[in-house]
């Protein structure tokens, strides 16, 4: 008799969907398992064989051949064991078969007959809800973070014998509910008032956290850059369930267990002596890289100029691209990583270029300083702010302020662009551009103007569109005006060594 029941098992940054089948025949008794098992995989018979007897089952004395399908996929991790369990029991007749095809399985087997949380379990439960299953039988620990996952009922069984009263039906498939994270009762990040006299510095931030932009702050040591930097996260939006659903997952799979839906966006903020290898993902198996763990977040590099060339340039295909692809050992791995880049350097090695009588740097290394940073590299930034050590004056502004205003402004953006499938004006491609971007009045003809100057690459005048489309959404506008392409401008210009 053959019996089919549906497995998981992870695969890189994603759980895949593999079909255990078991046939069960007379001949000489063995237990094979063929698809491409690892060795965790393959190590589950002996597992396997003693849980289900020291569970109170039979064992069949017969010929057993588990097949992993696909065939070229790879199966990794003890997760099967639960799937392979059932289904051969399932194909022996000690348990019915009729349920098994309707529910997934996923947990490690102890030589007890117990289930073991797997790792990934979240990510499980996700990839079996958008399969179309409505149930997840697992342990009782992973079965509280695969409820997390709506529209699935998460069923924890504490053994093989549980598993057995499952898919007996004497135990009923009722979906746990979600844990809930009680609310902060402070924002736990400082506040943008802090950073004062720097008001067009700020507004430059909220333009970014608004549409998601990069944003690159230059200017002499001292001036505030990384103050602005580490006040992003207190006024960008939190993320919806979707969003936070996603990072939850990929946290899973890159951390293990998760209890609750995250209320923040991830802010990673590497040292400037990391390896491009730790910065885009792959020094180890599987292992996710900065910019795969800033996904919906901020990836803050401070000093960018003392980070490696080949690191930077490294940035350029997950920027561009929204994902990074990892090719190690004949396997591949591609992370998501729509992240927004903000950056912070001194304009020379001295860091006071153009202060009369501080800069002590020739122009050779001012010139060599900035070779750092390659051109196609600075092109996929969207914003530019040169600070300078005199302070303007002006009321500061708060984060919460701040916060209202890009919530609003994601809002707008969020409505506009429900039908193409983004969320944010930086994520907006040509073809969205020429329908959410239109330049009216003068805009044309300014835009032409920069364009006809050498001042932007086709590149750079779309992002400066999408800078200016942000600055419309913050100011309620539905069009964009000249004044909005006009800042968008001033914004793209990249600060030189010795400006202010």
């Amino acid at each position: 008799m053959v019996a089919l029941a549906h497995g998981f098992t992870i695969d890189g940054p994603q759980a895949r969907h593999v079909a255990v089948e078991v046939d069960v025949r007379s001949g000489l008794p063995a237990f094979t398992i063929v698809g491409l098992a690892d060795a965790a995989v393959r190590e589950a018979r002996e597992r396997i064989q003693t849980a289900v007897r020291n569970s109170g089952f039979q064992w069949p004395a017969r010929r057993i051949t588990a097949n992993l399908a696909p065939g070229d996929l790879r199966k990794a991790g003890p997760g099967l064991d639960l799937a392979l369990a059932c289904a051969i029991l399932a194909a022996t007749g000690e348990l019915p078969a009729e349920r098994l095809g309707t529910l997934a399985l996923f947990g490690e087997l102890g030589l007890d007959g117990r289930v073991r949380a797997a790792h990934g379990t979240l990510a499980v439960a996700d990839a079996a809800r958008r399969l179309g299953l409505r149930t997840l039988a697992s342990s009782p620990e992973a079965a509280r973070e695969a409820a997390l996952v709506e529209g699935l009922a998460a069923v924890p069984v504490t053994d093989l014998r549980a598993a057995g009263r499952l898919l007996s039906g004497e135990l009923a498939a009722r979906a746990r509910a979600a844990p809930r994270k009680p609310p902060a009762a402070y924002s736990p990040h400082p506040d943008l008032a802090d950073v004062r006299g720097r008001g067009e510095a700020a507004q430059a931030l909220i333009v970014a956290a608004a549409g998601a932009h990069n944003l690159l702050l230059s200017g002499p040591p001292g001036v505030g850059k990384t103050m602005l930097a580490r006040r992003l996260p207190g006024i960008l939006p939190p993320p919806d369930r979707e969003e936070a659903l996603e990072l939850a997952r990929l946290e899973s799979l890159r951390a293990g267990p998760v209890g609750t839906l995250p209320t923040e966006r991830p802010f990673r903020a590497p040292h400037h002596t990391i390896t491009p290898a730790g910065l885009v993902g792959g020094a180890g198996s599987g292992w996710a890289g900065e910019v795969a763990q800033a996904h919906r977040g901020v990836l803050f590099l401070d000093e960018l100029s003392e980070f490696s060339r080949a690191a930077l340039d490294a940035l350029r295909q997950p920027l561009e691209d929204g994902f990074v692809t990892i090719a190690r050992g004949g396997r591949t791995a591609t992370h998501p990583s729509r992240f927004m880049l903000v950056c912070a350097t001194n304009p020379c090695p001295c860091g006071y270029a153009g202060e009369p009588g501080r800069c002590r740097c020739s122009a050779v290394e001012i010139e060599r300083r900035r070779r750092r940073l390659s051109g196609p590299l600075l092109d996929r930034l969207d914003l530019f702010v040169g600070l300078a050590l005199e302070r303007s004056d002006g009321e500061p502004i708060t984060s919460a302020e701040a916060r209202a205003s890009v919530r609003e402004a994601r809002e707008r953006q969020a409505r506009r662009l429900r039908g193409d499938g983004v969320r944010v004006n930086a994520e907006m491609d040509a073809a969205m551009l020429a329908r959410h971007a239109r330049l009216h009045g003068r805009g044309g003809e300014l835009l032409a103007s920069a364009r006809s100057r050498g001042l932007l690459s086709a590149r750079g005048e779309h992002r400066t569109l999408k800078v200016a489309r942000t600055i419309a959404d913050l100011a309620g506008a539905e069009r964009i005006r000249t004044d909005d392409l006009a800042a968008a401008l001033a914004l793209r210009c990249e600060p030189r060594a010795g400006a202010a």
